[in-house]
């Protein structure tokens, strides 16, 4: 038996029929309905789709608030039949559907919601990609953990090393870049405790995960109130990374000032996204990671290395996720503040599920609870009429809507979790 024989059918998906997509689809169109229905919104919605300084604009494009919300509802309708449809064939429903749902439910959302102001898309869009930014490293590096067979519930952790590192470092020296790897090296240390106890000693890596989550949130929490607040210009002033346009790609209509007026740590991420799909699916590196997390025993009979393979990849997780980390303290925040991820760890160990332990998957999902996040803020400023207390909770209402009813079966790497014990 070879490591290919073990992974050759990767990447996989369990082909299972599932009601749970159809009948979520149902309860959020009636939700969904109630919205015109009961609050009717008068006047228009008017998109910006421009930032205001590109080459070619495109112009406004301005919808009635209560007609494309019912529009909406009977598109969503349509949608819904057609998944009962295909469940009741015992087909799968895919994942254009899901995509195509999602699409109407936002448009006509934001135009109910928006009613008689103006939406800035390019700011809303762009601002939800930042934001998804640490989301989107922290799954990558959950993404490529448990492909070697090893659940890490430790990202919320090492996101916050992260930005507590790097806000010293980058403090001291005045350069973000000497913070953005010291953010990495406070992931890897993470991950390193994490690798020690769940290959070396066997323990429970939920547990481990969970101990870890506490412990930083613990240090990081008194290290700030004992040294840092106290010495916060010297400690706690880091020089953050600036956004900056790639020209000629900045200019492209909607897409450019979204995608190409970030800071580097945003086209970081895109190369870093690109790298890790690549590298599990094109390459040694990547065949003998998912060897590990779906046969162990497989690739030990071939000569891999678990635990050494295991090790690597755990650090190599944490590095990303610390790289996410900074984020917080190098651009959104240029100061730390106790608790600042906010659960964002948890948020992204729901992408790597929701994503199905697929890189381009959970990014997808990291950036849709990315724009959840920065809706809240965009529709609190053109004065929504939606509680501030429900556009808190959108994030993880999202989180929880998205896993639990959109994701459907899912077979995580078959070794996820469990201790490799040489015979």
């Amino acid at each position: 038996m070879t490591a290919q024989t073990a992974v050759a059918a990767e990447p996989r998906t369990v082909a299972v029929v599932s009601w749970k997509a159809p009948i979520i689809f149902g309860l959020f169109t009636v939700l969904f309905a109630a919205l015109p229905l009961l609050v009717p919104r008068d006047g228009v919605t008017t998109f910006r789709l421009t930032a205001g300084n590109e080459v070619i604009a495109l112009p406004d494009v301005a919808l009635p608030a209560n007609l494309t919300a019912w529009l909406a509802v009977i598109m969503m309708a349509a949608v819904t039949g057609y998944a009962f449809y295909l469940a009741g064939n015992r087909r799968r429903v895919p994942l254009w559907i899901i995509v195509a749902y999602v699409v109407v439910v936002l448009v006509g959302f934001l135009a109910w919601a928006g009613a008689g102001g103006m939406l800035p898309l390019v700011g809303l869009l762009g601002g939800a990609l930042a934001l998804a930014t640490p989301l989107i490293l922290g799954a990558l590096g959950g993404v490529i953990g448990e492909r070697a067979g090893v659940v890490n519930i430790a990202i919320e952790a090492q996101l916050l090393a992260g930005a507590f590192t790097a806000a010293i470092v980058g403090s001291l020296t005045r350069s973000p870049w000497a913070g953005l790897i010291a953010a990495m090296a406070a992931g890897v240390l993470v991950a390193l405790v994490l690798a020690l106890f769940a290959i070396t000693y066997y323990v429970d890596q939920v547990i481990v995960g969970v101990v870890l989550n506490v412990l930083v949130i613990g240090m990081t929490t008194f290290l700030f109130r004992q040294v840092l607040s106290p010495n916060a210009e010297a400690l706690n002033s880091p020089v953050p990374f600036r956004a900056f346009p790639i020209p000629l790609l900045s200019e492209i209509p909607l897409l450019g000032p979204v995608l190409f007026r970030q800071t580097a740590l945003v086209y970081i991420m895109y190369v870093v996204v690109f790298l890790v799909w690549y590298g599990i699916y094109r390459t040694k590196w990547g065949l003998r990671l998912r060897a590990v997390g779906e046969h162990p025993q497989a690739a030990d009979t071939v000569g891999i290395n678990v635990a050494h393979t295991r090790y690597m990849n755990v650090l190599l997780a944490g590095a990303v996720a610390g790289l996410g980390g900074a984020f917080y303290t190098l651009v959104s925040v240029p100061r730390f503040n106790a608790e600042m991820t906010a659960g964002a760890g948890f948020i992204a160990l729901a992408a790597v599920i929701f994503g199905k332990w697929d890189p381009i998957r959970a990014t997808l999902a990291a950036l849709l609870f990315g724009f959840a996040t920065n809706l809240q803020g965009v529709l609190s400023v053109i004065g929504s009429p939606i509680p501030s207390q429900f556009m808190l909770m959108l994030p993880y209402i999202v989180t929880i809507f998205a896993v639990a009813g959109l994701v459907g079966r899912s077979r995580p790497p078959a070794a996820d979790g469990v201790p490799y014990i040489k015979s």
